[in-house]
């Protein structure tokens, strides 16, 4: 009997401790490097670099509540519809679920405007991402306007 709870004790000791490491520092680096490379792209604007961190099946939910697939992000993008003069990210966390998978939530604030009109002020997002074929890329996104005090 004492052998076996040994035994369950090997096998669940390693689990436990894999479970309270840190996460992985490569893939913190590397997910913060890609928020921030994205931000670069959307305000020079630089499409094709956008798009290629931006998997096929990327879905995201706009702070105004309307989604958009891959397709149609591009298309605002490409046609100068979404222009993003400024993007300043800050209090970012990341947090790597997995050796393939991370959670990124941070707040932006934004000098920007939409078919002509402003909507430049602060948002929080998060971010999913994936990494597939050795490259992480955007899976999900979702943005809330953080309101400002009227005086």
């Amino acid at each position: 009997m004492k052998t076996s709870h040994l035994l369950l004790l090997a096998i669940a000791c390693p689990t436990i401790a894999f479970a309270q490491m840190p996460p992985n520092a490569e893939s913190v680096a590397a997910v913060t490097k890609i928020e921030n490379d994205m931000s670069a792209a959307l305000t020079k604007p630089e499409a094709a670099a956008a798009e290629s961190m931006l998997a096929d099946s990327y879905y995201a939910t706009n702070p105004d509540g309307t989604t958009q697939n891959k397709t149609q992000f591009m298309a605002d993008l490409k046609s100068g519809d979404l222009k993003l003069e400024s993007n300043k990210l800050d209090d970012m966390k990341v947090q790597v679920a997995d050796a393939d998978m991370a959670v990124v939530t941070y707040r932006s604030t934004d000098k920007v405007s939409y078919k002509g009109k402003d909507i430049s002020g602060q948002y929080r997002w998060t971010d999913v991402l994936m990494k597939r074929d050795g490259k992480w890329q955007f899976v999900v996104s979702h943005g809330t306007q953080i309101a400002t005090a009227k005086p």
